[in-house]
């Protein structure tokens, strides 16, 4: 089973959900999970896409957690099926509780997927929410950072201190395509000869960090698009794993995703 744990679709930007369908079906991909887009609080796009393919799609919602009633429309977007919700690392609420939008995502029974740069993820604020709610789910985004690679050694050193989140047991890290996190002439090299493809460093220490239990896949659909596309970001990460720690395999690309969230998953 292939589970695609990051997509994005709409009717006014991007992409509709029949493209990514089409990416799907092309590719193998069984499920996937529509991510709501930054910026974007009406998620009934997302919401008629999985009542109509139910069996294909799941929805992590976004709300707007500065308004007073964040918690409340929260709650009825979980009522309607959805089952995360994206958050940034420094999103808090307004009033006397400010992790009252983490707090209704754990009641909820819902997993966060946390988008956000490696210094956010590797303060000591992000820490404490960690640490606050051990049995939610919390799956960062882009490898712990944001879509580019780490070229600086500044980076490197951010990212490193990302991966020391892997002490934390609820927190997953989302892999994406290898175009994230290498230049386009790392990835060409040994093209002719897959054997012979670099491996990004980046993906090594995720694997080394988070093991085979606490990594999904994600395409990040349709912005994968402009860079290696979708079946090579799914066929690249593919050989890249199988170099790496070949029995990660198919727990990367589907049965973490479905075992760890299986409390929310529609599998």
């Amino acid at each position: 089973m292939i589970i695609d744990c990051h997509c994005h679709v709409s009717n006014k930007w991007y992409e509709p959900v029949e493209s990514l369908l089409f990416q799907m079906d092309r590719n193998g991909v069984e499920q996937a999970t529509l991510v709501q887009m930054l910026g974007v609080f009406d998620n009934n796009y997302q919401q008629e896409c999985v009542s109509r393919y139910s069996d294909r799609f799941s929805s992590v919602v976004a709300v707007d957690v500065r308004q007073a009633d964040a918690v409340e429309k929260l709650s009825r977007l979980a009522e309607s099926g959805a089952i995360g919700v994206r958050l940034r690392p420094t999103d808090r609420s307004p009033g006397v509780d400010p992790y009252a939008i983490w707090r209704a995502a754990d009641r909820l029974g819902l997993f966060v997927s946390c988008v956000g740069n490696s210094l956010q993820f590797s303060s000591t604020d992000f820490s404490k929410v960690v640490a606050e709610f051990p049995s939610m789910p919390i799956l960062l985004e882009h490898f712990g950072g944001t879509s580019s690679p780490d070229l600086t050694e500044e980076a490197k050193t951010l990212r490193s201190q990302v991966f020391q989140l892997n002490v934390y047991k609820n927190v997953i890290l989302k892999i994406h395509g290898l175009g994230e996190i290498a230049t386009r002439d790392q990835l060409m090299i040994g093209e002719s000869d897959e054997s012979s493809r670099s491996l990004p460093q980046t993906l090594v220490d995720a694997i080394q960090s988070f093991g085979n239990s606490r990594l999904v896949w994600g395409s990040d659909f349709p912005v994968v698009s402009s860079r290696e596309g979708y079946a090579n970001a799914l066929k690249w990460s593919h050989q890249a794993i199988e170099k790496i720690a070949p029995d990660a395999v198919s727990n990367i690309l589907g049965l973490t995703a479905k075992t760890l969230l299986s409390r929310t998953w529609k599998c």
